[in-house]
């Protein structure tokens, strides 16, 4: 039997506070979203102002990081380079920059993804959410 971590609450609140606080020192309006290794919410944040929109692309964002066990930048450049044929891929509809694993003792455990910014933006303000737990 194999034993692994999991993200609780607890983890989640530090990932969204640390991602937020890295969105307002940047000025940017974002919903930030993180997810369990299954690719399951377990919370959101959308800052005041975000676009309701970006609610779902964020989830849909770090499901994609979460079951694709890297970031769905990946999977964007993939498409972005002629592998269009990748866009039917069931459940992972979060195929742009802006998803990242949490990644703890080598296993992927969830993923934070953010919308609302520019592809750069979200991808660094996932990333200051992943670092709080690292």
């Amino acid at each position: 039997m194999q034993n692994k971590s999991v993200l609780g609450l607890a983890e989640a609140n530090l990932i969204l506070d640390a991602a937020q606080k890295e969105a307002e020192t940047n000025g940017w309006k974002v919903v930030i979203a993180v997810v369990d290794d299954g690719g399951h919410l377990l919370a959101l944040r959308r800052m005041d102002d975000a676009a309701p929109m970006g609610s779902y692309v964020a989830s849909e964002k770090a499901r994609t990081a979460a079951l694709g066990r890297k970031e769905s930048q990946v999977f964007e450049e993939m498409i972005n380079g002629g592998r269009t044929a990748f866009l039917s891929v069931p459940v992972l509809q979060g195929t742009m920059t802006g998803g990242v694993p949490v990644i703890v003792d080598g296993n992927v455990v969830g993923a934070v993804g953010v919308s609302g910014v520019k592809p750069d933006q979200d991808a660094q303000t996932a990333k200051a959410g992943v670092a709080a737990i690292r």
